[in-house]
């Protein structure tokens, strides 16, 4: 009879420990220690469900190493299921389920894992409670109680890159403007094929648990990679699609959840006032008698009212005063639609900046003067920003989950606060005032996370 958890051994850990996965060949995994989650995770940058002897696997690369990015390892582990997770950060995300086993010091131990992507996180490995259930003390204080363990041992683990020709597509209906121009260009430069969609014509058959991606008709062969760049009017069609290409084991730039997230202007507002970014004052209603009575404690004109179904500066109107923006929410009333209000913090001006994130990192940022929309760049300006301001842009894009994202600021006298957090943002301004190629890096990005090992498995489409 199998020893109940109670009378098993109990192993003492710090709130970070090394840890190892013998059947996944991970030799050295640096864990958080959480006992505030329920579930845990292990870093995956890309998936895809095989079939081995009849059995359901997921075959997933891992970057075990936070110090080395360019380290990948390719491991294979049972199927349990697809669930349902809510993130620390609020956003909920399906992700699938694995089997394995864990080993803490001279102890190891079957536990289930979520696979996700922690690259911007500091560690690749979150310990959570149900896999430490009846095993575990944890000292909150302590770390490594267990030892270090070499992560040397990958230097002879590390696969060869495949040479096999990689597939993109970037799912837009606007294929000649100047940013997708730009990166077809770029995708090209790299020996890569490229195919631009227009997400409203894939459609998607599912047929006993096998999904099919079509485009006008015609069944897609996989890609290694989606570049995501629809329009505001495009989003909840186009993140269906976004799903399915992730779910059929696709990188994708920005997954459809991170979309979502920004896309939907009240949530993240929401999501960015909980971590603690600095925002302008914000409100949202559906009335107007509720929204009146923000506007009597919004203190700062002039006010920026927003649609909540609209995007960036569309169905966006400025009060400079507040007769002004009375007015222009009795304008929306009449329209029915439900209205976000933000202090604008002393207007536009020379005072906003926008910042281009790409991982965990800043590759471009300029000062501009009026509204950005689209692919309509006012007039901008190159402009450094400061440490704290670095450390603001990276956690807001962190927040929402976004690996790509437009930033917007303003610098006002309370500071530099966050305006805004955009999914796919244009790169003209970028590449006229960046040093580097900003399209090229984007293409180098997305290939040192979209690569399949050589010789795996063929792919399950669904």
């Amino acid at each position: 009879m199998a020893p109940s958890k109670s009378s098993l051994p109990k192993i003492s850990v710090g709130h970070e420990e090394w840890v190892s996965f013998p059947e996944l060949g991970l030799p050295a995994v640096l864990a958080k220690v959480d006992t505030g989650a329920k579930t845990s995770s292990l870093h995956a940058f890309a998936y895809e469900e095989v079939e081995e002897d009849g059995q359901r696997m997921i075959r997933f690369g891992v970057q075990p190493v936070v110090e080395r990015p360019d380290l990948q390892i390719w491991c294979t582990a049972p199927l349990v299921a697809y669930r349902e997770i809510i993130s620390s950060n609020g956003i909920a995300e399906m992700r699938p389920i694995v089997r394995t086993t864990l080993r803490v010091g001279d102890h190891q131990w079957e536990i289930e894992l979520s696979l996700t992507d922690r690259e911007s996180m500091n560690y690749r490995k979150l310990l959570g409670r149900t896999a430490m259930e009846g095993r575990i003390v944890v000292d909150p204080i302590a770390v490594r109680i267990n030892g270090d363990l070499d992560v040397s041992a990958y230097d002879e683990l590390a696969s060869a890159v495949p040479e096999h020709r990689l597939r993109f597509a970037i799912l837009s209906k606007e294929p000649k403007n100047y940013s997708n121009r730009l990166l077809i260009k770029a995708i090209k430069a790299h020996g890569i094929e490229v195919e631009v969609l227009d997400p409203t014509r894939c459609h998607v058959d599912i047929n006993e648990g096998k999904a099919e991606i079509f485009y006008k008709g015609n069944i897609l062969e996989p890609f290694d990679a989606i570049v995501p760049r629809f329009g505001w009017s495009t989003t909840n069609y186009g993140l269906s699609i976004v799903r399915q290409f992730e779910l059929n084991g696709a990188f994708c730039l920005n997954n459809a959840a991170a979309i979502g997230a920004s896309r939907d202007k009240v949530l993240a507002v929401q999501l960015l006032a909980k971590a603690g970014a600095a925002m302008p004052q914000t409100a949202f209603a559906h009335t107007s008698i509720d929204m009146k009575k923000s506007f009597d404690r919004l203190k700062e004109l002039p006010f920026l009212l927003r649609f909540l179904d609209g995007a960036q500066s569309r169905g966006t109107v400025i009060g400079e005063t507040l007769q002004a923006a009375r007015g222009a929410l009795s304008s929306f009333r009449q329209l029915r639609s439900s209205v976000l209000v933000r202090g604008e913090a002393e207007g536009g001006g020379r005072n906003r900046v926008r910042c281009l994130v790409l991982g965990n990192k800043i590759i471009g940022a300029f000062r501009y003067d009026g509204e950005l929309i689209s692919e309509e760049t006012p007039d901008y300006s190159k402009v450094k920003i400061t440490k704290k301001e670095r450390i603001l842009v990276l956690k807001a894009a962190k927040v929402l989950g976004l690996r790509f994202a437009g930033v917007d600021l303003v610098r006002s006298k309370n500071g530099t606060l966050v305006l805004d957090v955009v999914p796919s943002p244009g790169l003209e301004a970028f590449n006229a005032v960046a040093k580097i190629d900003v399209a090229d890096e984007i293409v180098e990005y997305v290939v040192r996370y979209s690569r399949l090992p050589a010789g795996v498995a063929k792919r399950k489409r669904g």
